[in-house]
């Protein structure tokens, strides 16, 4: 495997959040003494480094086809990195604690692209029973759990009328009950024969200067046109809808 030399060590040096880091005693190939390095892990290679300030790493372990397991040396928390084959090199690191140990361990065994291809393919399992249903279930489905209580909930509901009460030819929502309604005094109210609520009666219509009744439909010619309908339309429902109150009220003593 070639590696950009370079590049590794800008990779082992950026600023780039790092799985795991800190102290590791690493034995030496030829002699078996034990050297305090600082180890950084990045994504599948673990790089080591003299001291924690260094600026370019000693080395770098790519963490593929390999194993790491616990194994018995002089040195205390020891584990090892062995990886297949017959003249591969066998990686003897211990840590400072139990603790940082198991952490090493924990963190180098989930390091290689072998581990993420492993738990896509479970992931993607377990989606897949997901969507087919649990076992042992009928038919292989199950109903979502928020349907049972969205049916619950409907079902504490009030019931709507079959005719939704109006006012000048628009429905309105009221979720007051008939019996708990108040009177009506404005004297145009009360219900019709089928029981549901007399609307008031609609303002009269405009007309124009030569008596005719002015059509409904109005020619926009621009966005300036249409506000001054608007505000001349609303000005005048206003004004209906005054004298209609007063009417109501009846005359003042």
């Amino acid at each position: 495997m070639k590696l950009n030399e370079r590049s590794l060590a800008f990779y082992a040096t950026c600023d780039s959040p790092a799985d795991n880091s800190g102290f590791l005693y690493k034995r030496g190939e030829r002699h078996t003494a034990y050297h305090r390095r600082w180890f950084v892990l990045k994504g599948n290679m673990l790089f080591y480094f003299e001291e924690r300030d260094s600026r370019e790493p000693v080395g770098v372990i790519v963490l593929e086809g390999c194993n790491v397991e616990l194994c018995d040396s002089a040195e205390a928390f020891a584990f090892a990195i062995r990886f297949g084959g017959s003249k591969s090199r066998t990686y003897v690191l211990a840590a400072e604690s139990q603790a940082a140990m198991e952490s090493w361990v924990k963190s180098l065994s989930r390091a290689s692209f072998d581990y993420m291809r492993l738990v896509v393919r479970e992931l993607e399992k377990q989606l897949q029973e997901m969507r087919s249903g649990l076992p042992g279930e009928c038919g292989g489905s199950r109903e979502p759990p928020g349907l049972w209580k969205l049916e619950q909930s409907q079902e504490r509901l009030p019931a709507l009328p079959a005719i939704l009460p109006k006012e000048n030819g628009c429905a309105v929502w009221d979720n007051v009950p008939r019996a708990a309604r108040p009177p009506d005094a404005s004297g145009c109210g009360g219900n019709d024969e089928e029981g549901n609520p007399r609307p008031p009666p609609l303002p009269p219509r405009r007309r124009v200067s030569n008596g005719e009744v002015a059509s409904t439909r109005a020619i926009v010619e621009g966005p300036s046109t249409f506000c001054r309908l608007h505000e001349q339309y609303s000005q005048e429902v206003a004004r209906l809808r005054q004298d209609w109150q007063q009417r109501q009220r009846g005359p003042r003593p």
